[in-house]
């Protein structure tokens, strides 16, 4: 009928939920049939992912968001799309990561440097069994060896919005649960049996995969930062070869870096340069000042490299780079924004769930990782393309408020509406009613996913 199109114009103007709208310009449904996600007992697998961001969004656990949500899905819903193994949720990250980019593309200024940042974290989980955990990891938050899963990502930043593109696990040695004794038993070809045995290669192997796969599906950066633990020269060799300038601090130890030169170590370029060199001044903060100068050495893996040399009051920095061209200045600005994705950790813990994964099953934790993730993507891209950006934090208790209020509202409509159809001779006066109450109810549930209890 006619006035079918007249109401979802105006339900489409009015009821903007920017979560679901985000959904739909990323065309999720491509993606998730991309990444071999598929429809199981008849429940559509892109409304139960919705569901999980809800959940993420709001703040609630799945027992809380199937309490105080009608028309819900049951668990095993949930828990089946969290350890079905033929799901790529890698490639649903990688995808829909770089759906968002491309859009961004559009309204970043053509001079912003764009960054990739490699880095690592450590999440404490107290459990015995818990799949992908191990004892004796340091923590950084707590300063101290705790037992947990360490998570090395990737993160891509233009100077105003952080998406993270990719992780993994590694677990190495003091495992708590033997990769041979995971619970579940996988088909070789399977995608989580692809995505198990990664976890026993190193960390620097990891990091070079994770960095190959990003820049060889389409994503671009100027430089790639990492902290000294990654910044190796066999990891600069590579990132040489991919074609990827690299800007990072490095370890000064003379095992690792050995240079073409008659002066060898850092220390000794760094003592002959000192008096050869114009030494500028500058600071960090309102308490710190250093002083700095560049030289260009060769390694002979690495290549030629620039190092700046930072001296503060207490330690010598060295910091690289591949790209030989620019400005001491710059490359100090440039590492400097290393501590984005340091922020991005900060905003996964405190609003998206990351760290509190009530799984043990390692299909499962990754999973819950990839919806955090792709939860903070959406949000960071929301922010961005709102007119007056807010931080991640903010808007995270906005979108939060914003949902329930629209899930209350619209149940509530649809509740006095249906009352109104019962009224003597209503329906005489308008048989449409009816069907208008329930073309509400259904695009409702289509718009936001769920409602929830008034």
């Amino acid at each position: 009928m006619q006035i079918e199109s007249q109401i979802l114009n105006i339900i489409n103007n009015k009821l903007k939920n920017p979560i679901y709208q985000t959904i739909q310009l990323i065309k999720m449904k491509s993606i998730l049939k991309e990444s071999n996600f598929h429809k199981k007992d008849g429940v559509s697998v892109d409304m139960v992912i919705l569901h999980f961001v809800y959940m993420l969004v709001m703040n609630k656990k799945m027992s809380t968001f199937m309490k105080q949500s009608e028309d819900i899905f049951k668990k095993d819903v949930y828990y089946r799309l969290l350890s079905n193994s033929s799901y790529n949720w890698r490639k649903l990250l990688s995808l829909s990561s770089l759906k968002m980019l491309k859009l961004l593309h559009k309204i970043q200024e053509p001079k912003t440097v764009k960054v990739l940042i490699l880095d690592d974290t450590v999440e404490g989980k107290t459990g015995k069994h818990i799949e992908g955990s191990r004892d004796a990891l340091w923590s950084n938050k707590e300063k101290r060896k705790v037992r947990g899963i360490n998570v090395v990502s990737l993160n891509y930043s233009d100077g105003y919005s952080n998406f993270m593109l990719d992780f993994a696990l590694v677990m190495g040695n003091y495992a708590k649960v033997k990769l041979e004794d995971f619970r579940n038993e996988l088909d070789h070809r399977s995608n989580a049996y692809k995505r198990r045995v990664e976890i026993m290669k190193g960390k620097s192997q990891i990091a070079i995969d994770m960095v190959k796969r990003a820049v060889n599906s389409g994503i671009y950066a100027d430089y790639l930062l990492v902290d000294s633990w990654y910044s190796k020269p066999l990891f600069l060799k590579e990132m040489n070869e991919l074609g990827l300038k690299v800007i990072s601090r490095i370890a000064n130890n003379n095992k690792i870096w050995n240079f073409m030169e008659k002066e060898k170590t850092l220390d000794a370029i760094y003592n002959k340069y000192i008096k050869l060199k114009t030494v500028k001044v500058g600071q960090y903060g309102k308490k710190i000042k250093y002083t700095y100068f560049s030289v260009i050495v060769e390694h002979k893996k690495a290549g030629k490299i620039k190092i700046v040399f930072i001296k503060t009051k207490e330690n010598l920095i060295p910091i690289v780079s591949t790209d030989l061209e620019i400005t001491d200045d710059e490359i100090i600005e440039i590492y400097r924004r290393r501590w984005d994705i340091e922020q991005g950790y900060k905003e996964l813990r405190e609003h998206f769930g990351f760290g509190k994964e009530e799984n043990r099953i390692y299909e499962a934790i990754i999973a819950r990782i990839t919806l955090s993730f792709f939860t903070y993507n959406i949000v960071s891209y929301i922010n961005r393309i709102a007119n007056e950006p807010k931080t991640i934090g903010g808007l995270f208790k906005d979108l939060e408020c914003e949902l329930t209020t629209l899930a209350i509202a619209m149940n509530t409509f649809i509740s006095i509406l249906d009352e109104v159809a019962k009224i003597d001779g209503v329906i005489n006066r308008n048989e449409d009613l009816m069907a208008i109450i329930a073309l509400l109810s259904d695009t409702t549930q289509l718009l936001l996913g769920f409602r929830c209890e008034s």
